[in-house]
């Protein structure tokens, strides 16, 4: 199968590392110089350093190169990246696309299928590629499971075929809804126990944020259409668990930097990448104040983050909320 991926971050890079075995690969990226060094030295030293790219992974910055006898689309950019990728690619009239994105879109609160949706239109097979995975150890081959989610069964089997085998397992769902809930929100509360973790405040406590997490994550993914069961799998519980307790979380160290009395500019430049829950907690705070759906823990990592909330009154604010019911 030829697939092109849209984007040549660390995680499109180690996806396309982990496809390479049994299909063609086209990486593309924006950078003309970043991608003319990939494909000469065979390693994406920007983002993904010390991993060789094989023979069947072909690194470029043509556009129409990339697209041009594609069987499959991948977009492996941030939530604002993806409406301007998706616009480059009107004129190609794509017939199946999917996205490696988790969050909500900043300005329109949308989730990603809704932008491509509006962009693409209801025809093209489309779906949201998630799961708990990072992509440090995607590259080195270490085991991960990872969900596809889509509307279309046809678009679900083309995935399995094209990802599943060695050492990843894809599984589908057709709840699209749950699935994308579940990737952005978690990465909020990862900045929520990457900031308990840094003030010290015990495994209880990253416990019970986990879990309370958890709740908010179920009120907004009900309230937009999405199923429950789906927050007990991968996309909803397994990347909660990792991305809140794995040292290699993006997010979590933000929360960590913030503990520390960091600025968000400071933490930002020295991560070098992007944590999609810094932008994703604005967003998903508006939306719930919108929708009328409680999500207290939300709306005290975007205090943290906007509104000059120090870290530790974080936390004072959220044990100082009235005792109730656990299930509401």
């Amino acid at each position: 199968m030829k697939i092109s991926i849209l984007g040549a971050g660390a995680w499109g890079t180690a996806l396309a590392l982990a496809l390479a075995s049994k299909n063609q690969l086209i990486l593309w990226g924006r950078n003309r110089q970043m991608m003319q060094e990939m494909q000469s030295t065979r390693n994406n030293l920007s983002y993904l350093p010390g991993f060789v790219l094989p023979p069947t992974i072909q690194a470029t910055a043509d556009f129409d190169a990339a697209l041009k006898g594609a069987d499959l689309v991948i977009i492996a950019s941030s939530v604002s990246g993806l409406r301007p990728i998706l616009q480059q690619c009107l004129p190609y009239q794509l017939k199946q696309v999917v996205w490696l994105c988790k969050g909500f879109e900043e300005g329109s609160q949308l989730l990603p299928h809704q932008v491509v949706r509006q962009v693409l239109g209801d025809q093209i097979m489309a779906g949201a590629l998630s799961g708990p995975s990072f992509a440090q150890e995607v590259a080195r081959g270490l085991p991960c499971a990872l969900t596809i989610a889509s509307t279309s069964p046809a678009l679900c089997q083309q995935v399995v075929t094209a990802l599943h085998g060695n050492a990843m397992r894809v599984y589908s769902s057709n709840d699209v809804v749950g699935v994308e809930v579940g990737g952005a929100v978690k990465n909020i509360l990862a900045i929520a126990t990457g900031v308990a973790d840094g003030l010290g405040l015990g495994l209880n406590a990253r416990a019970a944020l986990m879990t309370r997490g958890l709740a908010e994550i179920s009120r907004l993914s009900s309230v937009l259409g999405g199923r429950n069961e789906t927050l007990m799998g991968l996309t909803g519980v397994g990347d909660l668990i990792l991305t809140c307790t794995g040292d290699l979380s993006r997010n979590r160290k933000v929360g960590l930097g913030l503990a520390q009395g960091k600025s968000l500019a400071t933490i930002v430049e020295e991560l070098g990448h992007v944590a999609e829950g810094v932008r994703c907690a604005q967003a998903v705070k508006t939306l719930a104040q919108k929708l009328g759906v409680e999500m207290p823990i939300t709306e005290a990592v975007a205090g943290v983050l906007f509104d000059g909330v120090a870290a530790p009154q974080m936390i004072e604010r959220l044990l100082a909320r009235d005792a109730r019911q656990e299930i509401h």
